[in-house]
């Protein structure tokens, strides 16, 4: 580690993360600084700690991994500051009078007795005061960027604090600093935690088990709960906090009374998560509205009927009696579910009802949750249907740093305007997406829900679709029936058969489903490079990047870490005409096929037309999101990457940890997506993931082709195990207790 001291010359970039570069003037040369170093002012006199590094196209930079602030403390130094900019209202000319008059008096005259400057010509007694104000503002922040890295706190951290608590933060860190976990982004409990150990906080405080049981709750949400058993929690707060059962009980009980916590049945909520089900089980009811009165129904459905069987032969549409009834069910109900696996009939049956519905004159909406799905939708009807996040017209606060607070502008008070919203792929929509689509909705409105229950659930906590259909409180029709023209897919065919429990045939006697047995991953590298490369694009008709490589992992030699590295080399080759920039320890390269994996509420996008004029433009890109890199720019620090429909979303260096590479991704994060080609690597890897529910919807990521690698034996015992990852999930419960 090298340490420097400087006077801050001038910017050369800087963004709105942080992320900053600025030319330091030392003793001996001008040193270009890069970091988190934005809250910078020109003339500020910093000691830095780092390293140098070689960047390739701009040379020998000094990475900053730590900074403070020093007070000038002679005529030079503080002439300097006062002359950069910093202080609003003080040029040159103004800064060497000021100077001139109180010389190595001029911080302390400015902070202690602002009223003298106004002795100075050109300044008033309101400016002396103002610059007065500035000036605190600036020590004031300086002395708790100070005091704060003490505790090992980096710059950007404090500065986020500061901005935060102000002159409170010395009371929040000295009496309970697990609030920074509750308040701000980017501490988590462990940070706290760290803080707390340092300041002399003990480990049964009061303050550290409540904050440790709420950060076992939300880790929990990131696993797709919306609450833990008791006894789960108490094992997972106990472990990471140290406590014994009886001073976590205590403090449970505790929150319950300032309801933090809600428990039912032994099942621990944070508050919010419960209420978020509660209500959504209370609209749910609010829609479940007869769409006839009692003793029309007879001579209404008599005609529909009539009306049905016309439009079928119209459109030359052909539906089974089930697809009928649900046809017919959704025009009763005010709120119906159809579920299916691939091949049922289910794009068929949406059509019919789509055709009654419009020739009655009514209103349809159409959505799904990703891009990819609301495009598939699109097609399959030939009606526009939007992303939920668009239908709802997302907008968010871009004051708000920590990207919590989102809003949809369609909700409770201005609901969206039509007579019928179906809704596709409602497996993947979490229990937040579904509030708030339920918000938006008034009764009187049929909201008709669509989705393979048998999928895997949400990234996002909660199981909706399943335990909506799991409470059997609502009109719904499950369709079983594998129709003609699907039965000629072994896709279809084969993924009902694993659905069912029953072993599939691996004799590659088939036109769209083949397997390659082979034991060792480095043989599977070699035959995935060729059939991309090589067979696939032309069988299926599509690029190799339109082929997707799926995997149950994250790590191992067949997970999707691994592997993206392989593919990229092969796929994305070295090349002097793309840049490159290595995040972390991921390379991204122009051209490359990446994927976002969290939401993010802020992100702009925009649609480029022809001499680069935005034709179009909104915000948000979530968790799943793909698309590809168009450009690098190492002096701007950021990328380009163009997603679906042409949307191009321009990211800051700061910001690629929400990137990954996504030439091969898992399993989960393909919810909702199709590709012309799968590729399933499958040798050995963790039960809890290889089971019957993650092959099943691996393979139906595939309309032409699906080709596994790997173990059939593997195979066959995931089709055996039907050990799904255990999710808590209440919804099913709220709706029973409402519904009754």
């Amino acid at each position: 580690m090298v340490k420097i001291s400087g006077y801050v010359d001038h910017f050369l970039f800087k963004s709105e993360d942080g992320y900053a570069v600025v030319c330091l003037t030392t003793e001996e040369e001008e040193v270009t600084c890069r970091g988190t170093l934005s809250d910078l002012t020109p003339g500020e006199k910093i000691e830095a700690e780092g390293d140098y590094v070689t960047h390739p196209q701009y040379g020998l930079q000094f990475k900053v991994s730590f900074y403070r602030s020093v007070a000038p403390d002679d005529c030079d130094s503080m002439e300097r500051y006062l002359a950069s900019g910093a202080i609003k209202g003080i040029g040159p000319a103004l800064a060497a009078r000021i100077v001139k008059k109180f010389k190595e008096e001029t911080f302390r005259i400015i902070e202690e007795e602002p009223e003298r400057l106004a002795e100075i010509k050109g300044i008033s007694a309101q400016k002396a005061q103002e610059i007065g104000v500035q000036m605190e503002e600036k020590r004031d922040l300086r002395n708790a960027m100070v005091y704060l890295q003490q505790f090992g706190i980096t710059n950007a951290l404090a500065v986020k604090i500061y901005r935060t608590y102000g002159d409170k933060l010395y009371s929040v860190m000295q009496e309970n600093p697990y609030r920074l976990a509750e308040d701000i982004s980017g501490v988590g409990f462990r940070i706290a935690d760290e803080i707390a150990s340092k300041i002399g906080i003990h480990t049964d405080s009061d303050y550290r088990i409540r904050s440790g049981i709420f950060y076992v709750l939300m880790q929990a949400v990131g696993e797709g709960h919306c609450y833990l058993p008791m006894n789960l929690l108490l094992e997972r707060a106990g472990e990471l906090l140290g406590v014994d059962r009886d001073g976590l009980e205590a403090q449970i009980d505790n929150m319950v009374m300032d309801k933090k916590l809600v428990i039912r049945q032994e099942h621990v909520y944070a508050s919010s998560f419960y209420y978020t089900e509660l209500e959504c089980a209370v609209m749910l009811q609010r829609l479940n509205l007869p769409m006839w009165e009692a003793e029309a129904m007879p001579a209404q459905e008599a005609a529909i009927r009539k009306t049905l069987e016309n439009r079928m032969t119209e459109h030359r549409m052909e539906l089974d009696e089930l697809q009928i009834e649900a046809v017919m069910d959704s025009i009763r109900n005010g709120l119906f579910i159809l579920s299916g696996g691939p091949g049922t009939g289910k794009t068929t049956t949406i059509n019919m009802m789509m055709r009654y519905f419009e020739a009655e004159g009514l209103d349809i909406l159409l959505a799904a949750p990703t891009g990819r799905a609301a495009k598939r939708m699109t097609e399959a009807t030939g009606v526009e249907a939007r992303t939920i996040h668009r239908l709802l017209e997302l907008n968010s606060d871009l004051s708000n740093e920590d990207n919590r607070r989102v809003r949809f502008e369609k909700n409770e008070m201005s609901p969206l305007e039509a007579d019928v919203v179906i809704i596709d792929e409602m497996s993947m929509v979490d229990i937040h997406l579904f509030y708030a689509l339920l918000k938006a909705i008034v009764p009187g409105t049929r909201l008709i829900l669509v989705g393979d229950v048998d999928q895997l659930p949400s990234v996002g906590p909660g199981k909706v679709l399943r335990d909506i259909m799991d409470s059997g409180k609502f009109p719904m029709a499950v369709l079983h029936k594998i129709f003609r023209q699907a039965q000629e897919s072994d896709i279809i065919v084969n993924a009902h058969k694993i659905n069912r429990g029953e072993h599939i045939a691996l004799d590659n006697r088939s036109k769209d489903f083949f397997f390659l047995e082979r034991e060792y991953a480095e043989v599977i590298y070699k035959h995935m490079i060729q059939l991309i490369e090589g067979k696939l694009p032309a069988y299926v008709q599509a690029t190799p990047l339109d082929i997707q490589v799926l995997t149950p992992m994250r790590r191992g030699a067949l997970g999707c870490e691994t592997l993206n590295g392989i593919l990229q080399r092969y796929l994305n080759p070295p090349d002097e005409r793309k840049q490159e920039h290595l995040h972390g320890t991921v390379l991204f390269r122009e051209g490359d096929k990446v994927m976002q994996i969290k939401n993010n509420y802020q992100l702009e996008w925009q649609i480029v037309g022809k001499y680069g004029i935005t034709v179009d433009q909104g915000m948000g890109i979530f968790n799943g999101d793909m698309g590809r890199i168009l450009e690098i720019h190492e002096a701007a620090a950021e990328l380009v990457v163009e997603y679906d429909e042409h949307r191009q979303v321009t990211y800051e260096f700061g910001m690629l940890d929400e990137l990954e590479l996504a030439y091969a991704i898992t399993i989960h994060k393909a919810q909702g997506s199709e590709y012309p080609a799968v590729l399933l690597p499958l040798l050995t890897g963790p039960k809890m993931l290889f089971n019957r529910n993650l092959l099943y919807t691996a393979i139906t990521r595939a309309k032409q082709c699906v080709t596994i690698l790997g173990s059939s034996k593997t195979i066959e015992g995931m089709i055996d195990n039907v050990d799904e990852n255990k999710r808590y999930s209440g919804l099913k419960d709220r709706i029973c207790e409402v519904v009754g």
